[in-house]
């Protein structure tokens, strides 16, 4: 059996949250055995806690939102996946606003820092997530997005996404060791077409976003004068309107790098399940609601699981 693991020291970053806007400050410090995630938000009184669970899931619209009793923290995606790609069992999270910084829209930052405090071993077991002849799978019917797990004595996890567009159609992403997640999924950067831009403006999001922090998709055409209104309201960099592609500060990190972020995208959510999990994901056009359902079922199942073996236990 594993050990679980925390950090050796504490380390903090800040930056602005991609929906609010709001600059944060966030503190990620070890924490004892069998702690979990936890966020603790502390510039509310009585600094209260969230728990990284799926049960505190209240909002998928673009990101990840968790809630404790009315108290809100959103876009915390990145930073769990940074943490279970690192394989960090036990971890308190301070944070002094309502959104996780965007930073570079990836979890390579994150990760970076969780390496340079290092990580402890503990000395309780980690106990796994796994089901030995079970299939679990969640189905979209309307969008067509799954997401399956089968059983398997390693964690692996393959992702496909498509899209209706000429620059960005169907593309694949697998890691199939997290000890390659640092390499391999970390720095892969969060994207949005234009098309979708003025919408989530119109919807008070990305408040934060520009292209220091994502990769924007020019799939479209527009005329100039719309396309320049836009690049006015978002910060785009004004540009030929009949040139379609990418339009991003820093060149890809992958060839795939869209689908590799989908793939950490779906990392960080299953980290809500509360534990790690052994077993073969395959997820086809993830998103953040089909993505915390089928966490909410693993988790429910593995409970349930659980209380099983305890009840056989007591009546044996």
């Amino acid at each position: 059996m594993e050990k679980q693991r925390t950090l050796k020291s504490s380390f903090s970053l800040e930056g602005k949250g991609l929906h609010t806007g709001v600059y944060t400050k966030i503190t990620f410090h070890p924490a004892p055995e069998n702690h979990g995630y936890k966020i603790r938000r502390t510039d509310i009184l009585g600094k209260p806690l969230i728990e990284a669970l799926t049960e505190n899931v209240v909002n998928t619209q673009r990101s990840t939102t968790l809630s404790n009793r009315g108290v809100r923290v959103s876009t915390v995606e990145h930073a769990l996946a940074a943490l279970y790609g690192c394989e960090i069992d036990n971890c308190l999270i301070d944070i002094d606003g309502p959104e996780f910084p965007i930073l570079d829209g990836s979890a390579k930052i994150y990760v970076a820092n969780i390496k340079e405090a290092g990580i402890r071993f503990q000395n309780a077991e980690r106990e796994y997530i796994r089901f030995n002849h079970k299939r679990i799978q969640v189905k979209d019917e309307e969008t067509g997005s799954s997401l399956l797990l089968l059983p398997s004595d390693t964690f692996s996890i393959q992702v496909k996404i498509a899209f209706d567009s000429e620059i960005l159609d169907m593309q694949y992403a697998s890691l199939t060791n997290l000890t390659h997640f640092a390499l391999e999924t970390a720095p892969a950067r969060t994207f949005v077409f234009v098309k979708e831009i003025r919408l989530l403006v119109e919807k008070n999001l990305i408040k934060g976003g520009d292209l220091d922090n994502a990769i924007v998709i020019y799939d479209t055409p527009m005329s100039q004068d719309e396309f320049n209104k836009l690049a006015g309201l978002t910060g785009l960099k004004h540009k030929d309107a009949n040139n379609l592609g990418y339009i991003m500060n820093e060149p890809l990190q992958y060839i795939n790098e869209p689908a590799r972020h989908k793939l950490l995208d779906v990392l960080g959510d299953l980290a809500l399940t509360g534990g790690f999990i052994k077993g073969t994901v395959i997820a086809n056009c993830p998103g953040h609601t089909i993505n915390t359902r089928f966490a909410q079922l693993i988790r429910d199942k593995h409970l349930y699981e659980e209380q099983k073996k305890s009840v056989l236990k007591y009546v044996v």
